[in-house]
């Protein structure tokens, strides 16, 4: 007697747990063939504000961490990746990629998380700054988090976009809600589960599968979403976008001219775009006659 294959469901991550969309919507996902390969979560608005709120409730703690913490989270991803290589190999497969480029796809990725990890403790050295001043102070620029950061992910990647996005987001301690790539979404919950599994908070990212044509005009205009990288954006798209993210004065990037495969698409100045730049003065001690201090 044949068995029924027990097919995967793919859910949201939001705040650490596997929601089902809250609309009960979904699409189905075919391979190159026309076989259905999952039915994927078709996220709603509301869907998204819940990952907002969970990711600005983890924000606090998580931009509070240490870098050198942050860093052995970024790298304890990596090694979970590492891992399940073998499945996202085998869901890179069903997406059209070949073994050979679906092995590269996910080494890459692995390798990338191990970049920024080495990143977490060392960009802020790089980026901050003494200034010269024309008194008796010193004047220190020192970059600090943005918060709450909303990401379109590349669509033409399923793995390798996505943590390319991801890692720069959170190693300079911001949190972040991902919309995955709607026509190759597989990997996007099941890199979910490594991160459920990997120390990293709950609330850190967010992943959500769904329609960008759906869902940019209210991730772009969300009065508690502090900035928006476009990895994927036509013009029309980040037009939108950047009207809507005037509303609270948000932050836009557009990083869609990236080749996410290349080395090139890795480097601390996608950290520094998702940080503000904190100035203080602090007042020079002097030493007077008979010893006093002004």
């Amino acid at each position: 007697m044949s068995r029924i294959e027990i097919l995967k469901t793919y859910k949201l991550y939001i705040g650490g747990q596997f929601p089902r969309t809250e609309s009960g919507r979904y699409y189905p996902l075919t391979d190159k063939k026309g076989k259905v390969l999952a039915n994927i979560c078709l996220s709603s608005r509301k869907d998204f504000r819940n990952a907002v709120v969970a990711a600005r409730g983890a924000f606090g703690g998580w931009s509070g961490r240490n870098g050198y913490n942050r860093s052995q989270i970024l790298y304890r991803i990596a090694e979970m990746l590492e891992g399940r290589k073998a499945q996202f190999i085998e869901e890179l497969m069903q997406q059209g990629l070949t073994k050979t480029a679906a092995e590269k796809e996910v080494a890459l990725s692995v390798d990338r998380l191990v970049h920024y990890a080495g990143w977490c403790d060392k960009y802020q050295q790089l980026f901050s700054t003494v200034n010269p001043v024309q008194s008796s102070h010193f004047n220190f620029s020192v970059p600090e988090p943005t918060g709450v950061v909303a990401v379109v992910a590349p669509q033409d990647t399923s793995l390798a976009g996505l943590v390319s996005v991801i890692a720069p987001v959170i190693a300079g301690g911001n949190t972040c809600v991902v919309l995955a790539s709607e026509s190759k979404p597989l990997c996007a919950i099941t890199f979910g589960e490594v991160l459920a599994t990997s120390d990293l908070p709950g609330g850190v990212v967010n992943i959500l599968t769904g329609q960008t044509k759906e869902l940019l005009s209210h991730i772009a205009s969300h009065m508690d979403v502090n900035a928006l990288v476009m990895a994927t954006a036509n013009a029309a798209d980040w037009k939108l976008a950047q009207e809507k993210a005037a509303a609270n004065v948000k932050r836009t990037y557009n990083w869609s001219d990236n080749n996410w495969s290349d080395a090139s698409a890795q480097n601390p100045y996608f950290i520094i775009d998702l940080q503000e730049v904190k100035t203080t003065w602090h007042p020079i001690e002097q030493i007077g006659a008979g010893g006093a201090k002004y």
